[in-house]
């Protein structure tokens, strides 16, 4: 085995069936709160107000202007309304803890998030922001949630589309961790137990709690290993276009592993293994077909001309299983775009 490095991250993860309603308030208290920021989109306030409810007259502020890639408009909104606190609360899914990260971020306020979807980026340390255009992503130890709320109870209102591709989305950080900048065995253990989680609940979109726990360490697995070429790329479309955040890393997933499988054939055995197929490819392209996932980029409202356009937002990694070229991305980006069988033959 080569040598290699493991940064835990800190954080405090509370998980099962009704713990939102029992013991969020325990958690406001240890981490001492007194003005409370809470983030929720306009359909999940809510939610968010029910659950806010035993400590009611410690909320300082309710934001709810949340928007998909987190604009900076936006941020700056949410940070003016964080004036006086002493704790972020989000409560929904991917950009609703993007936002409090953005917060989070300035101002140094602790994080406490309650996932309504299967984002997994309520336990990574990365944030994400979009300005003119253009979606920039780093990482903080500010950004990272102190607390972790997981009660697959709340997932129950997604619809079946959404939690089909909020699930893919997480398999793409499982994916991913495979050959990212810092991966290591046990980020690769995390991510393939969490592919095994995500497909058993994916072939049962009711089985919450596998989902959600196939999420989570989906989620754990991304944060240490960092972001590799499926994630620029959908930073780069989701940024320039403003295409659906999970939709579109579910059509584009199945592309860049069959671009990669040929150079990565531990990952590919490995992938393969937790999904029960012997084409770990071909088997993500019939799970994503099966599950109603549009078939292309096109569907999203992408143009063609747009795959040019967007070629040079995308910097991969120098470290990528196989050398990314111009000409090699742009097949890649056609054939998601076609929703053409994906293939091995990318130039």
């Amino acid at each position: 085995m080569t040598a290699f490095a493991y940064n835990a991250l800190p954080g405090r993860v509370i998980f099962g069936s009704g713990v939102a309603r029992e013991q969020l308030t325990a958690e406001v208290e240890a981490l001492g709160a007194k003005k409370i920021l809470v983030i929720a989109t306009g359909s999940e306030a809510d939610l968010a107000t029910e659950l806010c409810e035993p400590f009611a007259d410690r909320i300082a502020a309710t934001f709810t202007e949340v928007r998909p890639h987190v604009p900076i408009e936006v941020v700056e909104q949410a940070r003016a309304a964080a004036d006086g606190a002493d704790l972020v609360l989000s409560v929904g899914g991917g950009s609703t803890t993007g936002t409090a990260k953005a917060v989070a971020l300035t101002t140094g306020l602790p994080i406490l998030a309650v996932p309504t979807t299967y984002a997994g980026s309520e336990v990574t340390p990365v944030w994400g922001l979009t300005e003119a255009g253009r979606k920039t992503t780093g990482t903080d130890p500010r950004a990272l949630p102190r607390t972790v709320v997981y009660d697959p109870d709340l997932t129950g209102t997604l619809p079946v589309e959404l939690a089909v591709a909020s699930g893919l989305n997480a398999m793409a950080h499982c994916v991913e961790a495979f050959w990212a900048p810092r991966r290591n065995p046990v980020s690769s253990a995390i991510a393939e137990d969490g592919i095994r989680h995500l497909a058993t609940g994916l072939a049962n979109p009711a089985s919450r709690e596998e989902l959600l726990l196939g999420a989570y360490l989906a989620g754990s697995a991304f944060a240490v290993a960092g972001s590799g070429l499926h994630h620029k790329i959908c930073h780069a479309l989701g940024g320039a276009f403003d295409l659906p955040h999970a939709q579109t890393h579910a059509i584009v997933l199945p592309y860049v592993l069959a671009f990669n499988a040929p150079h990565a054939a531990e990952a590919a055995s490995r992938i393969a293994r937790a999904l029960s197929v012997s084409d770990p490819v071909a088997g993500l392209h019939q799970l994503g077909a099966r599950l109603g996932i549009p078939a292309g980029l096109r569907e999203l409202g992408m143009a063609e001309s747009d795959v040019d356009t967007v070629l040079a937002e995308i910097h991969a990694p120098a470290d990528n299983p196989r050398p990314v070229t111009v000409a090699g991305l742009r097949s890649l980006l056609h054939a998601a775009w076609a929703g053409a069988e994906p293939g091995k033959d990318f130039a």
